[in-house]
């Protein structure tokens, strides 16, 4: 079965996105390449069950299951050693990320609490976005009741475009609800 987004980005964005910007074809369009989603524990240096949970619940989430991230440096302030495991992270590909982006963008973002959007200047020089959740418990597959520790994530939509306006055009049609 194809994503809901997947049809809209064919059906509504593309036409929409090379009205505005003037293309000469339809290849032209940006597009999405990849989501990571990222989670940094520090506490897992202590607890391997923390560390653990966390990879559960990022799994959860994302449907794939996450790859456990070690420290690439020594940081003697922060009693990290190289090679200590510190977190998890998931990339997420064709359907998976599609099916991502749209539970994050109409399910997850908006159980936040007071939430009035997402910032606009987020996006870097190749206009890849990120963002920053404080904690996991606004998606509706965990079960708060089992949450071992309450972390935050982070999550980068990396987008194939020329500048930040077009990946901002094309976040804003696919309904990231930014600032006004």
């Amino acid at each position: 079965m194809v994503p809901r987004l997947v049809t809209k980005y064919k059906d509504e964005i593309i036409p929409k996105m090379m009205e505005k910007f003037g293309y000469a074809n339809k290849y032209q369009v940006p597009s999405l390449v990849k989501i990571v989603v990222n989670v940094g524990l520090g506490e897992g240096l202590k607890d391997k069950k923390l560390l653990d949970g966390a990879a559960q619940e990022i799994a959860q989430i994302t449907g794939q299951r996450p790859v456990l991230t070690a420290a690439k440096k020594a940081v003697a302030g922060f009693k990290i050693r190289k090679g200590a495991l510190v977190g998890c992270k998931v990339t997420l590909r064709k359907a998976r990320m599609y099916e991502f982006l749209d539970r994050l963008v109409n399910v997850a973002l908006p159980r936040i609490r007071d939430f009035r959007g997402v910032s606009a200047d987020s996006f870097d020089q190749f206009g890849n976005y990120s963002l920053g959740i404080s904690e996991q418990s606004i998606f509706p597959e965990i079960d708060v009741d089992k949450v071992q520790l309450v972390h935050g994530m982070d999550i980068t939509i990396v987008i194939k475009a020329r500048n930040k306006a077009e990946s901002f055009e094309l976040l804003s049609l696919y309904g990231m609800p930014f600032k006004k």
